[in-house]
């Protein structure tokens, strides 16, 4: 793996420190960096970025050798660090105190559902004090339903996490013989994946390596293993076929997607008859099918690609006398999808295909789960996800009833297509997460687990709600709430509303044991599931993307202002929070309206949104443009420009804010928030801090290992409390 750039700098600025110490009355002053000219010109419009030299590429970040522009940008994240944890000295005891709540409720030594597989059973346990998973397996039995008594050790991620400050264990994937496996894993953050392969009856790894991978792929035989490789934007982009012995250096490109909007992965179908390629853009998908029995030959197409085309598909393999076929779960003449069925052989034209499940405007149809005598649909109804199950040989329909006001429900692990047995799961806002068996034949559910809330957590101390607000177009947009009972509805509560609404992604009303942290001391919780996402169908994705994107915006103020209006928030203590493109959406809301908020926690922030789109260099930009538009068009530039946060900055009386990054993001580079800090700063008319955290040896998706990450929740945790006046409440 590449050397880590911190490692290689920690000696550079300790030397610096010593030639001139901070003093705590320095770090209690924000950093003040440098301003640099740097115009850039697009369709006679002049914009300035004086913090544009923020920026490292891949190469400087990982640098053995540093240079000068790179210590600076270091040095300057460290220093807003320094900032960051002077300002939060005073909460700092109740930074310790939420984690210590927090890790308290989670049970650490725990032990996972076992699945059926293959032959064997796998699961995974936590051991007390330790950070990751470890995996097992187990061969099956001669009753094919009986645990056996003992597993044995597969991956243990602790043992791999070491030596490492980040760890993820992207996937493993048993071969058919179930010998080997093959595993991916990154030490970075980056999501840029080292593929090994492990002789499962000895513990041994290969020799094989395989680097710069997405971390997944697909055996054909025992021997021959399948899996993509990303381009210098992260982009997977060509599928490879290893052999194993051989050099990876020697591996055979079978795909290569040569459309920058696309991208592409590998894996094995469920019927264990083919591998497949899906390549896909935000709006249109394509696939490519090789048998496993033939794994040099040369990969087909499903269905030639067609713009804004969706759609997935699932083999059925041929039993009792009937042929092979395909259900495809397609939005062709169907904006909220229909499920359609082909022949094995005849799915290259989709004239041909049959409705099994015809198009409904009022209900989005998600997923499909197939077994030998039973269709599992997953669908969305006003805004809440149901779960029908349809018998084939009679074509008898249920549904799993849920009864709470908010929830998901989902289905779950369901590796056997051989069962007349559904795993699925449930949660709410107030009812932990819980792993269901349902019996599809009787419609009978065996609770299998549910999580474990350590302490003295009851779910009916809590109260969920669902509730409307009305946009600034009249539209009624769902809003999602929880609260302790005995929290006053009169409008002193100090409320924090969360809310993403981008790329059709629903943000789910499910439990978290960290929130009741917030919860117990007073705190109402709401999501606001604003267009952008697709909680109410297809239309409401639509209507909160490209020309529609200020919908997400206005919705977000809309939902504020009705919980203040209800009662539900104190509107001198309402707080935003959201991550990603969730924080573009905090970027925007602070900017239209910085009078609304007392608090915003924007992570990972999505904020300097014309210059990254600009830019086909940086990770994700090309495969984005059918989700924000492509700024080298002007009518889309304006669009953009009128929105993003980085270039709409005021002079304004800003509420607090804490601002939170990666080093090693390559979903939102970190130079993004970086600068974006350093702007609000400029134009801050009030005295509220803006503070900006970095994550040295992280990602996007923040510090590795289950209790390192409440870490960084207990930092969001404890700046809301001290900004509601709550830092010295106890729960």
């Amino acid at each position: 793996m590449a050397p880590r750039p911190l490692q290689h700098l920690v000696g550079l600025l300790a030397l610096a420190a010593c030639a001139e110490a901070p003093t705590r009355m320095n770090e209690m002053r924000p950093p003040s960096p440098d301003r640099e000219p740097h115009p850039m010109i697009i369709h006679g419009h002049t914009r300035q970025d004086p913090y544009f030299w923020m920026r490292l590429t891949e190469a400087q970040r990982e640098s053995a050798q540093p240079d000068a522009h790179t210590r600076k940008v270091v040095a300057h994240l460290q220093a807003e660090n320094a900032y960051t944890e002077a300002v939060l000295g005073p909460v700092n005891t109740l930074r310790e105190d939420l984690f210590k709540e927090m890790k308290a409720r989670i049970k650490e030594t725990d032990l996972s559902v076992p699945y059926r597989e293959n032959g064997y059973w796998y699961n995974h346990r936590y051991e007390e004090g330790r950070e990751y998973a470890i995996h097992m397996r187990a061969p099956v039995g001669p009753d094919p339903d009986r645990l056996p008594g003992t597993f044995t050790d597969i991956f243990d991620e602790n043992l791999m996490a070491r030596g490492h400050e980040y760890f993820d264990l992207g996937d493993y994937e048993p071969s058919p013989d179930n010998r080997l496996a093959a595993y991916s894993m990154d030490t970075v953050g980056r999501r840029q994946y080292l593929i090994r392969f492990r002789d499962l009856t000895t513990g041994q790894d290969l020799p094989d390596a395989i680097a710069g991978t997405d971390g997944g792929g697909a055996w054909a035989d025992d021997r021959t293993f399948f899996y993509t490789r990303k381009d210098r934007t992260l982009r997977s982009y060509k599928v490879f076929r290893h052999v194993l012995g051989t050099d990876p250096g020697t591996d055979v490109e079978v795909f290569h997607e040569k459309d920058p909007a696309f991208s592409c992965e590998v894996y094995r179908s469920r019927s264990d008859r083919f591998v497949i390629i899906t390549t896909e853009s935000t709006l249109s998908t394509e696939h490519w099918l090789l048998p496993v029995d033939r794994p040099m030959g040369a990969f087909a197409p499903f269905l030639s690609r067609e713009q804004e085309h969706e759609h997935s598909i699932f083999h059925v393999p041929p039993h009792d006398g009937r042929p092979g076929h395909w259900y495809i779960l397609s939005n062709w003449q169907a904006r909220n999808f229909r499920l359609m069925r082909c022949a094995e052989d005849d799915h290259a034209h989709k004239e041909r295909w049959t409705e099994v499940i015809a198009h409904r405007e009022d209900v989005l149809l998600e997923d499909v789960d197939l077994f030998r005598d039973h269709l599992v649909v997953s669908e969305r109804r006003e805004g809440l996800t149901h779960l029908r199950v349809r018998r084939l040989s009679t074509g008898a329909e249920h549904e799993i009833a849920f009864h709470d006001p908010a929830y998901v429900s989902y289905t779950s692990t369901n590796p056997e297509w051989d069962t007349h047995l559904l795993r699925y799961g449930y949660a709410s806002l107030t009812t932990p997460n819980g792993l269901y068996q349902h019996d599809m034949r009787t419609g009978t559910d065996t609770l299998l687990k549910q999580q474990e809330v350590l302490g003295d957590f009851r779910a009916d101390r809590y109260v969920s709600e669902r509730i409307q607000a009305t946009a600034k177009d009249g539209t009624a947009v769902p809003i999602s709430l929880v609260y302790r009972k005995g929290t006053a509805r009169d409008g002193s509560a100090p409320t924090l509303l969360y809310g993403y609404g981008s790329y059709g992604i629903s943000v789910e009303p499910t439990f978290s044991s960290a929130r009741l942290s917030l919860l117990d001391r007073g705190f109402v919780f709401a999501i606001a599931h604003v267009r952008g996402g697709e909680e109410l169908g297809r239309s409401w994705y639509e209507n909160g993307r490209m020309e529609h994107k200020m919908n997400t915006f206005t919705d977000l103020i809309a939902c504020a202002e009705h919980l203040v209006k209800e009662r539900y928030a104190d509107p001198t203590r309402l707080f935003a929070m959201g991550g990603s493109a969730g924080g573009l959406l905090m970027g925007v809301v602070t900017n239209l309206r910085p009078d609304l908020w007392k608090g915003i926690v924007a992570e990972v922030p999505f904020v300097d949104v014309v210059t990254t789109m600009l830019d086909d260099s940086i990770p994700l930009t090309t495969g984005e443009f059918d989700e924000w538009g492509d700024p080298k068009e002007p009518e889309a530039y304006r669009r953009m420009l009128a929105y993003s946060p980085y270039d709409n900055v005021k002079d304004a009386v800003y509420p607090a804010m804490l601002i939170t990054t990666g080093f090693h993001d390559s979903q939102v580079q970190y130079w993004e928030p970086a600068k974006w800090a350093a702007r609000l700063r400029d134009h801050q008319r009030g005295s509220a801090p803006i503070l900006l955290h970095t994550n040295m040896d992280a990602g996007h998706g923040g510090a590795s290992g289950r209790f390192e990450r409440l870490r960084e929740v207990a930092l969001d945790y404890a700046f809301l409390l001290w900004q509601a006046g709550l830092a010295e409440e106890a729960p």
